[in-house]
This record gives structure tokens, C-alpha cells and sequence, in this order.
């Protein structure tokens, strides 16, 4: 019954962005565009190389590898397996929706167990600091000085999640880490990548499901424009708005635009952020708002994640629940950031907005991929490097 009516739900939402699109003919043509140029100029080059390297080192053995070197480390932090630092590294350098990918990947290839993935996914989908401190700090609140506000916050939100879902099912679960475990109280061993793989194959297979991948972002990127930009002429949404500001003893004008911008947030993320950039209120609410947003993600980037995650058996509840809560934890290490330092040092700042691509424009294409690419890689050798060390000192330690 619960379902049906889901899907009922859905079935309306469609039809009325059928009627509006139209109605509104040439709105939903220019939101669609832009979308199409947000995904071909900025998100095609900045993420496909992450994902071709991810789904290389998945194929190869190599996540499985590392997973083995960091298991000391990930387990006592988040109970979670080492290879659950894979996902946590590379979401933290490229952002959303990298994170869930590769722990639905993770999940597909058995490397994580069904609760594994799901306190991973919790905890290692996160934003990117390109964005928080290119988009947001510079771009949309004009003051480089506030990126640690919207920067720390959010991977501090981010850790107390690993540690909170830590304890979730924990009585339940047979771990794979458990059985790891025993290898580091033997002497010296070092696990092996595979050796079996075809090169061809691999590379052929990670470059498909990538394009795939990137074409699936791609589709969610046009929708969620063309649906916010029906949802800012629609009488219904601009009624809601009003009704929501009358409830508030502030400034009608100034609120109206900070409650549109959290609203339209909610379903995409970077629409909402720059409406509240925009908002004549106080930079604090508009920080304390955005960290929210940013660690909620918003239903556009949702919609990427539960499209990985939808081919496995994680709960797509929890992960629900858990980008919630990542959007209240970061709000709430903001204020006491900014309560600790940041009170008497940050001014108010307005800015008309970040510049957006009007056409589109390969010749960008070189540097961002393969600035991208060259990321990609540096974060694979230093998490390799790290957890070599990691397991010298390790075995150094636990040597009979």
C-alpha cells in the first residue's frame, strides 16, 4: 500500500512537470540547457577520470589490496573494514556522488559485506572541497577568510557519522574485518593484488560503465534543472514560501528569499546555495543553512546516489537518513566553530551570484580532466603509501 502510494506520488510529480514544461516551453528549454552545460563543461571532465580509475583499481584487486593494509586503522575509528577508505578518500577530493558509486561497487563485487556498505555509505558521501571553497566560499559568499566554516564542518559531520553508524547493527554482523583481523597477529604478510586480469578487458569495462555513469548524471542534472525553475513560477511553491515567511518575526523580503533558496536546496544543491548567498540575512543564518544543504546533498544528487545504490541490497532508508543527519551535524559544528573563533573575524558579504558557462565550450575539457586525472592518481598512491606504512608499523608492533 505504502509503495503504491509512492508511486502514485510520482506519477503526479511527472504529469505536472509534464503540463508545466508545456506551458512554460521556453523556461524548461533554457533550465534544461543550462543543465546540459553544467554536466558537459564542468562535470564530465571533473569526474569521469575518477571514476575510470575507480572502477580500474575495483577490477584490478587493488581497493581489496589497500582494504587489507588500512584494516587496523578503519576499524577501531568506524568499525568499518579498511577498504571502506577507498570510497572515503576519493569522495572527500572529487565530491558528490562519488562516494556511493564506488560503495555500491564495493558491494557488487562482495569486497564489503551488506552492513559494511551501509555504514560506509553513511559516512564516505561527501561534498568536495573544489566546491566548498571554489563555489561556495569564493564564488557565491565573496570571502575566501569563511572556507573553514563550510569546509571543516562538513568532514567533521562526516566523521562523527562513521563513528555514529559505527554501532549500528553492530551485534548482528559477522564481519569480513574480523576474519582479516587474524591476518595481523601472524607475522609479516602482505596480501596480493590479482594477476589473472585481462588489461583489455578492464579498461574496456571500466570506460563503459563510466560513460554510463556519467550519462546517468548527466539525465538527473537536466531534470532537477528544468524541475526547479517550474517550481520558482508555480503559484503553489511561491504560496508556500509566503505562508512559511509570514510564520517567522523577521523581514518579509529578506526572508522570503533565504527560505526559497533552502527549499529549492533541499532538491538541488547548487541552486539553493547561491539563492541564500544572495538572501539579505545575516552571514551566520546563511552559513548555518548552506552547511546544511551541502551535507543534505539534495534530492538531485540523491537521486544519482539511490540510481547505484538501487542495484544492490543497501538500504536506501538508511542513506536517507544518514545525508540528514550529515546536513544537522554539520550545521551544528558550524556554530560552534563560528561561536569559538569565527564570531568577531567574518563580515557580511553579497555577491550577484557565480558566473555560469553560456555555451558550451570543449576546449576546457584538457586541463580540468586531466588536472582531475592527475588527482585521481595522487590520492591512489598516497592512501597506497599510507597504508604500507601503515601495516610496517603495525606488523613492527604485533611481530612475535
Amino acid at each position: 500500500m505504502k509503495r503504491s502510494f509512492t508511486n502514485f506520488l510520482f506519477l503526479l510529480i511527472i504529469l505536472w512537470i509534464l503540463v508545466g514544461i508545456i506551458r512554460y516551453p521556453k523556461l524548461s528549454l533554457d533550465s534544461g540547457y543550462e543543465g546540459l552545460l553544467t554536466w558537459f563543461n564542468i562535470v564530465i571532465p571533473s569526474l569521469l577520470p575518477f571514476f575510470i580509475v575507480s572502477e580500474i583499481l575495483t577490477g584490478i584487486g587493488f581497493v581489496d589490496f589497500i582494504g587489507k593494509l588500512l584494516e587496523p586503522l578503519m576499524k577501531p575509528l568506524f568499525n568499518a573494514p579498511g577498504a571502506s577508505a577507498f570510497p572515503l578518500a576519493m569522495s572527500v577530493v572529487s565530491g558528490y556522488p562519488m562516494g556511493a558509486k564506488i560503495v555500491s561497487n564495493l558491494r557488487k563485487e562482495n569486497i564489503l559485506s551488506k552492513i559494511e556498505a551501509e555504514r560506509t555509505i553513511c559516512f564516505a558521501s561527501t561534498s568536495g572541497p573544489l566546491f566548498m571553497l571554489g563555489a561556495v566560499s569564493i564564488g557565491m559568499l565573496n570571502d575566501p577568510s569563511i572556507a573553514p566554516l563550510i569546509i571543516y564542518p562538513h568532514y567533521l559531520g562526516s566523521m562523527a557519522l562513521g563513528v555514529l553508524f559505527g554501532f549500528y547493527k553492530k551485534k548482528d554482523i559477522i564481519s569480513t574485518g574480523k576474519r582479516r583481523k587474524k591476518v595481523y597477529r601472524k607475522k609479516y604478510v602482505i596480501p596480493s593484488i590479482k594477476t589473472n586480469f585481462s588489461i583489455g578487458n578492464v579498461l574496456g569495462t571500466s570506460v563503459k560503465n563510466s560513460l554510463n555513469t556519467i550519462a546517468i548524471i548527466g539525465g538527473f542534472i537536466m531534470f532537477y534543472s528544468v524541475l526547479i525553475e517550474l517550481l520558482f513560477v508555480s503559484k503553489l511553491f511561491n504560496g508556500l514560501i509566503q505562508w512559511i515567511a509570514n510564520i517567522f518575526p523577521l523581514n518579509n523580503n529578506m526572508n522570503i528569499e533565504a527560505i526559497k533558496g533552502f527549499i529549492a536546496g533541499l532538491l538541488e544543491l547548487t541552486t539553493g546555495c547561491r539563492i541564500i548567498s544572495n538572501s539579505k540575512i545575516d552571514l551566520i543564518y546563511k552559513i548555518l543553512m548552506i552547511n546544511f544543504l551541502i551535507g543534505w546533498s539534495g534530492f538531485s544528487i540523491h537521486s544519482q546516489a539511490l540510481s547505484f545504490i538501487s542495484n544492490t541490497d543497501i538500504d536506501n532508508k538508511l542513506y536517507i537518513i544518514a545525508k540528514f543527519l550529515h546536513g544537522i551535524l554539520s550545521s551544528i559544528f558550524s556554530l560552534i566553530l563560528y561561536l569559538i573563533k569565527y564570531k568577531t573575524t567574518i563580515k557580511p558579504s553579497f555577491m550577484p551570484g557565480i558566473p555560469r558557462p553560456e555555451f558550451i565550450y570543449p576546449l576546457g575539457w584538457p586541463s580540468v580532466f586531466f588536472a582531475s586525472f592527475k588527482l585521481a592518481i595522487f590520492v591512489t598512491i598516497y592512501m597506497l603509501i599510507c597504508s604500507l606504512i601503515l601495516l610496517i608499523i603495525y606488523s613492527f608492533f604485533s611481530w612475535d
